[in-house]
């Protein structure tokens, strides 16, 4: 007789430090998750080299449902595609089982700047050079940046910094014009005014800013989103993977996860189930692949 899953407690590997965004909704998801699988959720930071080292970890871990990985865009879509050689093949070595939220970039700018829309924005980066701050090259951020100077036509300067911290800083003191990052650590700096919200750039609005508007309002189909998700090994049996989808789906609709990952401007998001997000994924890894090689953007391992 098989033992039956889940029988012991279940790892969920995050690819980045205590307090980032991947650890924050790990810790907010896990006891809900446990709850709904009648297991034991431990979160375990395994950080390093932009989320490879977690990534990588759970690439290669036992197809057993017992590792899996909690994961934004960047450690499984992006950063393997800039690698001269990467460690594991996102597309063979991971397999995605549903997402659990979703944060859009924000589009912002500090105090010098004197534009009241993404309109008026992109209308001056025609005349004149506008200077955009991320929290690093290679990222969703810079990508996004990149995506409004094809869009544009302007003369938009990437601004990369050494993370998300310095980038605010410079921003808020005026050395650059504005920022493009994840809503997360934006989100108390446009609420208390500090930084003017022009656009995000999810599909829709967000509830808890509904008054900034979407990019698609100006710019047709722009749609950046960094989803996180939850992946397992490739070979993971389709009846865990079953298991877990289901957990997922009866954590996320739970009113009080729901409220706790709006409380970080993390949007609570499900797909249908594996299959929607591992062809969701598959489309993702395709089309940043073609931004990253437009961009001309590659890191050495």
């Amino acid at each position: 007789m098989a033992e039956k899953f889940p029988s012991r407690p279940v790892t969920m590997v995050v690819g980045y430090p205590p307090g980032g965004s991947n650890d924050i909704v790990a810790r907010i998801v896990a006891p809900a998750l446990g709850e709904a699988l009648g297991t034991t959720i431990v979160v375990e930071n395994r950080a390093g080299a932009g989320g490879i080292i977690g990534a990588g970890h759970v690439a290669k871990a036992k197809p057993d449902g017992y590792t899996v990985l909690l994961s934004s865009v960047s450690p499984v879509v992006l950063t393997p595609q800039t690698m001269t050689k990467a460690p594991f093949d996102s597309m063979k070595d991971l397999t995605a089982i549903n997402t659990v939220g979703l944060t859009p970039e924000a589009i912002a700018i500090g105090p010098t700047l004197k534009v009241k829309s993404l309109k008026e924005l992109l209308d001056l980066a025609r005349s004149k050079q506008i200077t955009l701050s991320s929290s690093g090259a290679g990222g969703l951020p810079h990508l996004t940046i990149e995506l409004l100077k094809q869009a544009s036509k302007g003369n938009i300067v990437h601004v990369p910094y050494k993370g998300a911290g310095p980038a605010v800083t410079d921003t808020l003191a005026g050395h650059v014009d504005g920022i493009v990052m994840d809503l997360p650590p934006l989100y108390a700096l446009i609420k208390d005014g500090r930084l003017n919200a022009l656009a995000v750039t999810s599909e829709d609005r967000v509830s808890f800013l509904a008054d900034v508007p979407t990019a698609r309002e100006v710019l047709p189909n722009f749609n950046v989103v960094n989803w996180i998700g939850v992946f397992a090994p490739a070979g993971t049996p389709a009846d865990v993977l079953t298991q877990i989808d289901e957990a997922i789906k009866k954590t996320i609709a739970r009113p009080d996860v729901k409220k706790q990952l709006e409380n970080v401007a993390v949007v609570p998001s499900v797909l249908a189930g594996p299959e929607a997000f591992q062809s969701f994924f598959a489309t993702e890894y395709k089309r940043w692949g073609a931004v990253l090689k437009e961009a001309d953007v590659a890191m050495s391992n």
